[in-house]
């Protein structure tokens, strides 16, 4: 089990995103996928405030209350690391030292929780001066309301500045970071972010591990995705050069007798740093393909063929 970063939170290999929970996955579901995750050894459940205030009627913090009210159902929170994030919930907007801290207790309330294990600042914040933000973090650790800061989302300059203000003051450094990083999707997390997180030991935690779905091999074509929910994100990734990296994942995955889906988040799981990357399921269907990942070990040939048609991707380049 992966350590996070310097800290002592060791984690299964595939962290549970729960961007979907009171979205396209209503309460009881998102249980049964919880059950599921919890019952295959999964203890790493990523959210945050502000999902998912962008669906009709809902106002965010609807994830957070989904996993509190299967924390009291289960009695699993001290088998779980929850982490959860600030700055983009409609009510509690930005990184000001109030708006942290009052944000911070509405997310343990909602998750039911006397602490939060892993706390990030979503988005950077570049209207309040960055070391308001870390000794805002800061002061969450030392109340005991917060375990471990985090950052994601953050340019290498403004990540480097808040390390830098952290040690320099001797406030609580940041042990993870989460970037969009995934086979189509290579930079700038590669190039920039991915020699920072090896020089201060930054635990990796990447989200759109899948690329929105289209590294799960089900749009082939743009027939697959037109209309639907997830059209925009998808579209991004559509291309010659995306699809070559489709056609390859499922030629690994037939030889392992795999799911495409399981090939991708392995490819990740081998990349130096990286923690546990960042997959949702809708229903428990879709949960296996995922767990797989965990105990599919890629030879250093698979790696490299990866790699190397991935490289071509123009997000890559």
């Amino acid at each position: 089990m992966p350590h996070i970063g310097t800290s002592d939170l060791t984690v299964f290999p595939l962290a549970l995103g729960g961007n979907v929970f009171g979205w396209t996955a209503d309460e009881q579901t998102s249980h049964r996928v919880l059950d599921a995750y919890a019952g295959a050894g999964g203890d790493f459940v990523d959210t945050a405030d502000v999902y998912s205030a962008w669906a009709p009627g809902n106002e965010g913090g609807e994830s957070e209350r989904v996993i509190g009210s299967w924390l009291r159902a289960s009695g699993k929170r001290d088998d779980v690391v929850i982490a959860t994030k600030v700055s983009q919930h409609p009510r509690f907007s930005g990184l000001s030292a109030e708006n942290v801290a009052a944000a911070a207790r509405a997310s343990l309330e909602r998750l039911g929780s006397d602490r939060i294990d892993l706390y990030y600042a979503h988005f950077d914040d570049e209207s309040t001066p960055l070391e308001e933000t870390v000794r805002a973090f800061d002061q969450l650790v030392r109340e005991g309301l917060v375990r471990y800061t985090a950052i994601s989302n953050y340019s290498r300059d403004r990540a480097e500045e808040w390390i830098r203000i952290a040690k320099d003051n001797g406030l609580a450094l940041p042990v993870a970071i989460q970037p969009h990083y995934n086979l189509v999707t290579r930079e700038p997390y590669e190039s920039d972010i991915a020699p920072l997180a090896a020089a201060e030991g930054l635990g990796v935690v990447p989200y759109f591990s899948l690329a929105a779905g289209f590294l799960t091999g089900k749009y082939r074509t743009k027939d697959d995705f037109a209309g639907k929910d997830r059209e925009g994100q998808v579209s991004g990734y559509f291309s010659d050069e995306g699809l070559a990296v489709v056609d390859a994942l499922s030629t690994i995955a037939e030889a392992h007798g795999v799911e495409v889906a399981t090939v991708a988040l392995a490819w990740l799981q081998a990349q130096p740093d990286v923690v546990a990357p960042i997959a949702s399921a809708r229903n428990t269907e879709q949960l296996p393909a995922l767990l797989a990942s965990a105990e599919l070990e890629l030879t250093p040939e698979e790696l490299r063929t990866l790699s190397d048609v991935s490289a071509k991707v123009p997000a890559a380049a």
